[in-house]
């Protein structure tokens, strides 16, 4: 049972330490809405806080650090109780997280690391990055079956730890395979309409016929190149294989579709088991390991992606 099953399936234990939570202020600095799992993210999280009586004070920094650090330095001014840190690149935090550090407000991170001092965070609430790369690189590996496959990459934000994370994951998966090669790489920002440009540009450099395999390091990128395919003539899915990360649900209209090969989902639920570290905290001072793990699933075209569709397209995606 993972870490994230065993803090869900304890829930109920933790019945009167939500309502210990209720008036309880945490503020949430989150990078933006670069995909449809950012929007996820912000989605769940405000619902997780209602649920729990907990007043959110969210800040949308745009994809630039220097908004979140302006928007921790407004929390800490404000004396709220946590701070939710999504951090949109992995340097640079030290200062303003030993502010809060002094302010005594516990800082968790979600869904993203940072290269810090690990005293000056309480947790971090992520997937093994690592790992999704690994499962997608591994994907790729058993369905060419050992054919020759050059493969283009679209990589996630310049000095992002998912970026960073699943650019080494997938690396290491290929690495005993000398079949498969990344031939060009770039990032597309986490966008759609990034994703959709840099792929026009890989389509332009490499030609349609010498490209057998797209890895993106999210969905939104993969639905840009999608288009970007079926604009250049060719077909993605059939022609360009494509595997991407997030589980997003345009990625499952488009696996229904034939139009994409298989996704690793990464929950947009961040928030609830930082929520629960929270409150035991607030009760009795529990603190709670470093690392709170979610688990990475893999999704192919051979699913029900139409069901997963509909079983996400309500999350604010």
């Amino acid at each position: 049972m993972t870490i994230l099953k065993s803090l869900l399936a304890s829930a109920a234990i933790l019945v009167p330490v939500v309502a210990m939570a209720e008036g309880e202020t945490v503020g949430f600095s989150q990078i933006g809405s670069e995909s449809g799992w950012r929007a996820a993210e912000t989605t769940v999280t405000k619902q997780q806080a209602e649920e729990r009586g907990i007043t959110l004070k969210f800040a949308d920094a745009q994809q630039k650090q220097e908004n979140q650090i302006k928007a921790i330095r407004g929390f800490v001014a404000q004396g709220v109780d946590a701070i939710l840190l999504a951090p949109v690149v992995a340097t640079g935090w030290e200062d303003v997280l030993e502010e809060a550090k002094d302010a005594d407000i516990p800082v968790i991170l979600l869904d993203r690391n940072i290269d810090a001092p690990e005293d000056l965070y309480m947790t971090a609430v992520t997937s093994d990055q690592v790992h999704e790369g690994m499962v997608a690189g591994n994907w790729l590996k058993e369905a060419v079956a050992g054919e020759e496959c050059p493969i283009v990459e679209l990589q996630g934000t310049t000095g992002s730890s998912p970026a960073i994370s699943r650019k080494k994951g997938f690396e290491e998966a290929i690495a005993d395979a000398p079949n498969l090669k990344i031939t060009r790489s770039q990032t597309g920002d986490f966008t759609r309409a990034q994703g959709k440009v840099v792929m026009e540009s890989f389509l332009k450099s490499e030609g349609g016929a010498n490209i057998c395999a797209l890895y993106a390091h999210n969905d939104d990128m993969a639905v840009g190149a999608i288009q970007a395919i079926k604009e250049a003539g060719l077909k993605p899915g059939e022609d360009i294989k494509i595997v991407s990360i997030d589980s997003v649900p345009d990625i499952h209209l488009a696996m229904k579709a034939g139009e994409a090969n298989a996704t690793v989902e990464l929950t947009p639920n961040m928030a609830g088991p930082a929520f629960d570290v929270l409150e035991a905290y607030w009760k009795d001072g529990t603190m709670p390991p470093k690392w709170i793990q979610t688990e990475s699933k893999l999704y192919t075209s051979d699913d029900d992606n139409a069901a997963i569709y509909e079983s996400k397209k309500d999350l604010g995606y």
